[in-house]
């Protein structure tokens, strides 16, 4: 059998047909929210490189901190040892997150944190003797990521459709309409219908995993904290742990330092990643109640946790994670982050044409739902000619930028987005 020609692409590159790929611009410096290109050009990130990059790039006091620990020693293995950076992190993370995660269990990613999370509310109904709790409820539209587990409780065929048939899959539930300000009886119908699920189920199934507020990924749709409310009510009635994958949503970018505080509510569990470490490297964080934590514990190894990625708890992750939390508590970024939000809110406001079938925003996050994806064929390279770097989802244009970015370049961003709009036929 005759070898195949060997391919021209030695990186792989990821949601991309490569047969079809272009010639992709090279970044080869940032500072701030600028990314500077091999050909000489500059762009305004209105993404923060995958919604991570808060701080934006080459930040000086995140340097330094990624410096002084690798000065001391980049890695060590978290296996029988352990270093003051994880130990500093996750007394951190208890610190800021909502009351009761009293826990925290590190990985590599957003993806990953999320299969820690549901290994973890798997074997807590084991550990304690429930047998047949494997079940788990997620939501419409929803996103946790593209390793299997994470697979299985998100519902997107572009990011499935190659493992459909070997996905064991749960339950898929709608959110509520009506948006973040959606009246009470409107969220009702969305909880009777989890609650229904629950009274006929409630033996077989371990979880309820949400992106709360926000679905990012999956078309950022956006719904009502009272619903987060309801559902930590009926998860608590019904003997059924509720997690919350805060991967997008963590660390101001709807407003509140995590979408939980919308709510007021602790969640069992809570994933973070992304700008955990404003975007440095990966890391996740999965964090745990103490019931959940304390479910682990016995006399036999069986019920430990089973889980234990080479790399979590990277001391340089840690070193530039707690460097990014004290910049974001010394420097007033929620106050950043409300006037992001105004300013795309008054940008949007004055949006009007048939392309655009709605408009979502909350905290430094805007998103315009088009009619179609085809409204948005070409946009990344008009985008890119006008300074711009923005990457539509499907049929949604949208914005989630670093939080120092100035009010120019925010609206560069934005008027960008609205030239576009105003040119659809």
């Amino acid at each position: 059998m005759m070898s195949a020609p060997k391919s021209t692409h030695a990186l792989w590159y990821p949601y991309t047909q490569m047969r079809q790929i272009s010639e992709l611009p090279r970044m080869v410096a940032g500072e701030g929210v600028i990314m500077h290109l091999e050909d000489g050009r500059s762009l305004i990130d209105g993404i923060s490189s995958w919604w991570a990059v808060i701080h934006g790039y080459n930040h000086p006091v995140l340097n330094t901190a990624l410096l002084q620990q690798a000065n001391k020693f980049a890695h060590v293995m978290l296996g029988g040892m352990t270093h003051h950076p994880a130990l500093d992190l996750a007394e951190k993370l208890v610190s800021i997150t909502p009351e009761g995660l009293n826990h925290v269990f590190f990985s590599d990613s957003g993806s990953i944190g999320v299969e820690v999370a549901l290994k973890m509310c798997i074997q807590y109904w084991r550990n304690l003797g429930y047998n047949g709790k494997s079940k788990i409820i997620s939501l419409r539209n929803g996103y946790h990521g593209d390793t299997f587990k994470a697979m299985e409780v998100s519902d997107d065929s572009d990011f499935t459709r190659a493992f459909a048939d070997v996905l064991n899959r749960g339950f898929i539930l709608d959110i509520p309409t009506g948006g973040f300000d959606a009246d009470a009886a409107t969220v009702r119908q969305a909880a009777d219908q989890l609650e229904a699920l629950l009274i006929r189920g409630h033996g077989n199934i371990a979880a309820f995993i949400v992106e709360p507020l926000v679905q990012c990924a999956g078309g950022f749709h956006i719904y009502s904290p009272l619903y987060l409310k309801l559902a930590r009510e009926l998860c608590t009635k019904y003997n059924v742990l509720l997690v919350f994958d805060e991967v997008a949503t963590g660390f101001g970018r709807t407003g509140k330092l995590f979408a939980a505080d919308h709510a007021g509510i602790t969640p069992d569990l809570m994933i973070l990643g992304k700008a955990l470490t404003a975007g440095y490297m990966g890391h996740a964080a999965t964090l745990a109640t103490t019931a959940v934590f304390d479910s682990f514990l016995g006399d036999n190894y069986e019920k430990a946790l089973m889980h234990g990625p080479t790399f979590m708890a990277n001391p340089l992750a840690c070193a530039v994670a707690l460097q990014s939390i004290d910049i974001i508590q010394s420097e007033n970024y929620l106050e950043k982050i409300a006037h992001i939000q105004d300013i795309i809110r008054e940008q949007f406001d004055s949006i009007n044409a048939p392309a655009v079938i709605h408009k979502r925003t909350i905290g430094a996050i805007g998103a315009l739902e088009m009619k179609d994806a085809q409204c948005l064929a070409g946009f990344k390279e008009f985008a890119q000619k006008k300074g711009a770097w923005l990457r539509p989802i499907g049929n949604v244009l949208y914005l989630m930028p670093p939080y120092i970015i100035s009010d120019e370049q925010l609206l560069t961003v934005l008027h960008t987005m609205k030239e576009w709009i105003a040119q659809i036929k």
